[in-house]
């Protein structure tokens, strides 16, 4: 071998480096476009979330106008609106009514959330239920969450009303799974059914067809006696005789500590009085009616209509829990203790665990046999809630 070839065979020490510097700046050429390309893939991933956070920010301003982008409370499917004599309910094999889950968002969400999360294959709660308990039947609400809540409330105890008088064989027991947001719209529909409850039955009293509502006393002799199902009284198509569980998922049921902070903020700017701090309390101002009413969980009319609702401690109604229905309160913390003043007012980032466990789930001086269920889950914030399998598994074997 000559000495030209063995400095042909001998690789140039220069050529490896080369390509190295070469294929670096490849990379920070192409950088750019595939930082767009990503972000590109991430907003069309979650497109679906423009129409419910510009509705949970300004959503009452967008009804009051009649602006089609107006989010209506209906039940979903397909990506749209779904009337509810369209959902076409059939019972399950032989004729058995089927256990109907029914799934609320919280703010600035929509029915996506219970569904999908990071792609088609990553089922949430809705479509994982769907597959291991073939004869429960899930159905998903969206509603525009810049609303009163008192007004979605009863807009749900319209819709669930509806949709058991619809399909009468077709709905089991129900049960009703909120998070966030969506937990005290729960709430707010069973005060206004029970409302319509009563006085329907009063009326009746009244011509002599019926006697009034009975006490909650009377009914846990009742329910003793005969336990209330919807077989028992197939007549009956209040959605109330059919609730069997509600599922509370991070709900702030004693009020949101970011919202309380922020009227706290625009509080105190206005007192300055100064054309600035007036100014900006006056854009802090702009936040939806929904987003006011969490402040400390405002479940009916009379709270946010009361002339002494933007008071530092407003008058708020105590909404009682409903006779014979399970409460599940689940919440998360960011903490691995749950035995901190942190844990109590932080939670799970947005809502507090003192908040989320509620006073009204802790009263010792609570009618006897309210049926309560309350867990923990550490090192999870708010969203993770709605992805976490230890919280499916838990649904699952309380829904099946």
């Amino acid at each position: 071998m000559t000495d030209a070839d063995d400095q042909a065979a001998t690789p140039s020490p220069r050529r490896p480096r080369w390509r190295r510097v070469a294929a670096a700046v490849g990379r920070a050429a192409r950088a750019p476009f595939d930082g767009a390309g990503a972000l590109y893939r991430i907003g069309q991933d979650n497109l679906h979330f423009t129409l419910p956070v510009l509705n949970g920010a300004f959503g009452d301003q967008l009804a009051a106008r009649h602006d089609r982008r107006t989010i209506r409370f209906s039940f979903r499917r397909y990506a749209a609106d779904v009337a509810v004599a369209d959902l076409g309910l059939q019972p399950a094999t032989g004729g058995r009514p089927r256990t109907t889950v029914v799934f609320l968002h919280g703010l600035m969400g929509d029915e996506v959330i219970w569904q999908t999360g990071h792609g088609p294959d990553d089922l949430r709660f809705g479509p994982r239920l769907q597959q291991d308990l073939p004869e429960v039947c899930c159905l998903y609400v969206r509603y525009n969450s810049g609303l009163h809540i008192s007004e979605n409330g009863r807009r749900l105890h319209e819709l669930l009303a509806e949709l058991v008088a619809t399909y009468p064989d077709a709905v089991g027991e129900l049960v009703l799974v909120g998070h966030s947001m969506g937990g005290l719209l729960i709430r707010s529909a069973g005060y206004y059914a029970e409302i319509e409850h009563a006085a329907d039955g009063l009326i009746a009293a009244a011509d002599g067809v019926a006697t009034p509502v009975p006490s909650d006393k009377q009914l846990d002799n009742d329910e003793q006696r005969e336990p209330k199902t919807a077989k028992s009284t197939p007549e009956n198509t209040s959605w109330l005789a059919r609730m069997r569980d509600v599922f509370l998922l991070g709900v702030p049921n004693d009020g949101s500590f970011l919202e309380q902070n922020s009227h706290l903020t625009s509080l105190v700017l206005r007192k300055i009085n100064l054309w600035p701090t007036r100014a900006i309390s006056g854009l802090l101002d702009q936040r939806s009616n929904g987003i006011k009413d969490l402040r400390h969980a405002l479940l009916v009319d009379q709270d946010w209509q009361s002339p002494h609702a933007d008071d530092l401690f407003p008058p708020r109604t105590v909404v009682p829990l409903l006779p014979h229905v399970h409460y599940h309160v689940l919440m998360g913390s960011l903490l691995k203790s749950a035995n901190s003043a942190l844990h109590d007012y932080f939670g799970d980032g947005l809502v507090g665990a003192g908040s989320a466990a509620g006073r009204i789930f802790q009263d010792p001086a609570a009618p006897p046999g309210r049926l309560i269920s309350t867990r923990v889950y550490p090192q999870l914030h708010h969203g993770t809630l709605l992805s976490n399998p230890e919280v499916y598994q838990y649904l699952r074997e309380r829904i099946g």
